[in-house]
């Protein structure tokens, strides 16, 4: 046996080990690895099979992964010569080889970064056996038996190796590594762009096993290019110079159409793949990465003059190996020049922007809304007695004419109420909330959507629950049971139907009646309820208004909060999907709570005859603001 340490620091293997304890990129590595092998057998003019065959069998808590080639193949010699870990020992910093590989580490940090694993070889008929592991003490270790071997058929059989060629196998049995399904795993090889090159020109497979035995197999991978339309090229030639030296590269740049693009990570989809050789160095838009109109571009930008400066030693992209490094003034010049060409696209892409009809939130951002959107609407029916929002022209009248009337005579045949607003109840006694229901007012496919907060004391049967209002044409009510523990217990009952709101308060005291009692308002004292009544913000909308037009206004016939796309504050924050970033969200605050607070000012003092005056105008609505604004705010910063 010939157990020794990997000739390096044992800490420079650690940090990169736990960098890179990832199946995915252990993948890369390997595969790319068999790739520039059968570019070597090219190079010399050989014929090159191409086959990469890649093996998983996944088990609960670990996995094992091989990825076998038929290329080159090594001697025993070099097989130990690979374990030298950093560039100095790589074979393009030492002008032997183009490509990749310049930082010498890939091998060992995907076994290492894993678990352990081995890697058998056979070159000119005879195999070599190395494994790596890690000792009682933590050492990075391998062992490589001392010498090589003649291959016998049973050794060619069992690695599917029929002349020269390499097969690396790896136990998971990190912690820290995800153990992917096969499918995962299949698709995000697929999609990976440090593979998208290399699987068109080579035939890679991934076979599934169980036990040893293959159950699934993948077929060929290739990645899935969207439907798009060519803007720049194909292979459109480009230059630029540094050091008296012109250096040409080729641009490839389209636009996806019909199809969301990944913007970001391994498996990213937009940007522009930088080729220079067999090697994926990078993806991404330039002096443009990150920037609103690059969301459907993408593309490849090659240039051979990249690998060869790195083969030189200059530090063409970062030591983490996270992409380019601007850094360094020859790929500052390569940056200038491919952003030059790129800069018409990007900006048409942007220009559009400027006339975009309609933009979305996301869900997160939506439901925060939502909820923003029905505290606002309880408020404005319990604190401001709003039952219908008043109509245009009520803006420059008193409204109480509006909605008293209406009031007046409809308190009693709601089309949604509770029985009762409050309940005050005694604990340990269960009682009845009871909500009346006219399904005849709502359409036939209406939904009663049910939403209650309660106390930790308080139980309530049926559990709350949406209930179709079909369900409701015989008996139009629905009930529930209550219980309260003890004196204390609070809660709240708020339904919706479409814009309709009802809601009711639950208290549990000492002292309160024995009995259910539901009060009935004397005819002569109706006034506007304020546990009911129709919602006065029935919706938001990102909507294109014109660049005459205020950043957000309020729509009466259409009861919504409209956020105009044209104006620049907005448009600095959709990007070119129409999605509004969730990191503007103190934006959309301010937004709703203008549009908020100038329609409850404008009600306040429409009911209080000052209708046109300026002066009680801005009072009511600094009212409004003081009472309401760290609500509105507090509603977008739950996460």
């Amino acid at each position: 046996m010939a157990v020794n340490a990997i000739p390096v620091d044992q800490r420079v293997i650690d940090i990169d080990s736990r960098r890179f304890a990832s199946i995915e990129k252990a993948l890369v590595e390997l595969v790319t690895n068999s790739d520039d092998s059968y570019a070597r057998l090219e190079r010399a003019g050989m014929q090159a099979c191409g086959r990469i065959l890649v093996q998983y069998e996944r088990h609960r808590h670990g996995a094992l992964l091989t990825v076998a080639d038929q290329a080159e193949g090594m001697a025993f010699d070099k097989a130990c010569c690979i374990l030298s870990y950093g560039g100095a020992h790589s074979a393009l910093s030492q002008g032997l080889d183009g490509g990749r590989g310049y930082f010498g580490r890939g091998l060992k940090q995907a076994i290492f970064g894993l678990g352990c694993g081995w890697l058998e070889t056979i070159h000119a008929g005879r195999i070599s056996r190395i494994e790596l592991f890690r000792g009682a003490d933590g050492a990075y270790l391998y062992d490589d038996s001392g010498r090589d071997r003649e291959a016998t058929d049973s050794d060619r059989e069992r690695l599917g190796i029929p002349g020269n060629g390499t097969r690396v196998a790896i136990v998971i049995e990190s912690p820290q590594v995800s153990i992917s399904q096969f499918g995962a795993l299949v698709h995000s090889l697929a999609n990976n762009f440090y593979l998208r090159d290399l699987l068109a020109r080579r035939h890679v497979e991934v076979v599934h096993l169980k036990d040893g035995v293959e159950v699934e197999r993948s077929g060929p991978v290739r990645f899935d290019e969207p439907p798009s339309v060519v803007l720049l090229g194909p292979e459109l030639p480009g230059q630029f110079q540094h050091d008296r030296q012109t250096h040409p590269f080729t641009l490839t740049l389209r636009r996806a159409m019909g199809a969301e693009l990944t913007p970001r990570g391994d498996e990213r989809t937009s940007g522009l793949v930088v080729l220079s050789g067999t090697a994926v160095l990078d993806c991404q838009m330039f002096d443009y990465e990150n920037q609103v109109g690059t969301e459907y571009l993408f593309g490849t930008v090659r240039c051979p003059a990249l690998v060869e400066k790195l083969g030189q030693g200059v530090a063409v992209i970062s030591d983490e190996r996270a992409g380019l490094n601007p850094k360094a003034p020859f790929v500052a010049a390569f940056y200038r020049a491919v952003s030059r060409m790129i800069a018409p696209c990007v900006t048409a892409e942007q220009e559009k922007l400027g006339h975009l009809e309609r933009a979305t939130t996301s869900g997160r951002t939506a439901h925060m809304i939502e909820h923003l959107l029905q505290r606002m609407n309880l408020a404005a029916i319990h604190d401001f007695g709003i039952v219908h929002p008043p109509p245009p022209a009520a803006h420059g009248r008193r409204v109480e004419a509006v909605d008293a009337g209406a009031v007046a005579d409809d308190a009693d045949h709601a089309a949604l109420r509770f029985t009762t607003p409050f309940y005050c109840r005694r604990p340990d006694h269960p009682f009845h909330v009871r909500l009346l229901v006219d399904p005849g007012a709502f359409g036939e496919h209406a939904i009663l959507k049910v939403e209650a907060s309660l106390s930790e004391g308080l139980t309530i049967s049926p559990q709350p629950a949406e209930i179709p209002l079909r369900a409701l044409r015989d008996d139009p009510r629905v009930e529930w049971t209550v219980t309260g523990a003890s004196p204390g217990e609070r809660g709240e009952i708020v339904v919706r139907v479409d814009g309709y709101l009802a809601w009711c308060e639950i208290v549990i005291a000492e002292h309160a009646s024995r009995h259910s009692h539901h009060a009935r308002p004397h005819p002569a004292r109706r006034r506007s309820p304020r546990d009911h009544g129709e919602a006065m913000f029935n919706g938001y909308e990102f909507r294109y208004l014109g660049k005459e037009m205020d950043r957000a206004v309020y729509s009466p016939d259409e009861r919504k909060i409209l956020i105009n796309t044209a104006a620049p504050t907005v448009q600095l924050y959709v990007d070119g999907r129409g999605n509004f970033r969730d990191s503007a969200r103190l934006l959309l605050a301010e937004l709703f709570m203008e549009v908020i607070a100038d329609e409850l000012a404008r009600y306040r003092i429409g009911t209080s005859g000052r209708a046109g005056d300026v002066d009680a105008f801005l009072a009511a609505k600094r009212d409004i603001v003081c009472r309401y604004g760290s609500d509105i705010h507090l509603s977008f910063m739950g996460g």
